[in-house]
């Protein structure tokens, strides 16, 4: 029997984010380590439950890492200089311009302060 999908603002389990992701839950559960940023609830048994934004998160910090080619150090001092935090993308296409647009000009400020 096929299951219907998830809302949007759902919690999401390791492994359903790992599907999402194609990322390992090793490999998330090393990041929760190294991005203080990223708490997913832990429940009873640690339990990981994602909220949206850490689904967010975890999608950011994956193109920076794999595709942007930072390290995980300098992922963490981006993360860290966010200030504000870096928005959360959402799901509808509205509020994800804006928020790309945000990530955007903070990786363009963080490229151009790492040349001069």
């Amino acid at each position: 029997m096929a299951t219907s999908p998830k809302a949007s603002g759902a919690f999401r389990t390791i492994g359903e984010v790992s599907d999402e992701t194609g990322l390992p839950q090793h490999i998330l559960r090393y990041w929760e380590t190294r991005f203080p940023q990223l708490k997913p609830l832990t429940r009873a048994g640690n339990r990981r439950y994602y909220r949206p934004d850490d689904v967010a998160l975890v999608r950011r910090i994956d193109a920076l890492l794999n595709h942007q080619g930072y390290t995980v150090r300098g992922v963490q001092q981006l993360l860290a200089q966010a200030d504000p935090p870096l928005p959360a993308a959402r799901h509808g296409a509205g509020d994800a311009i804006p928020a790309l647009r945000a990530i955007r000009d903070l990786l363009a400020t963080a490229l151009t302060e790492d040349r001069g």
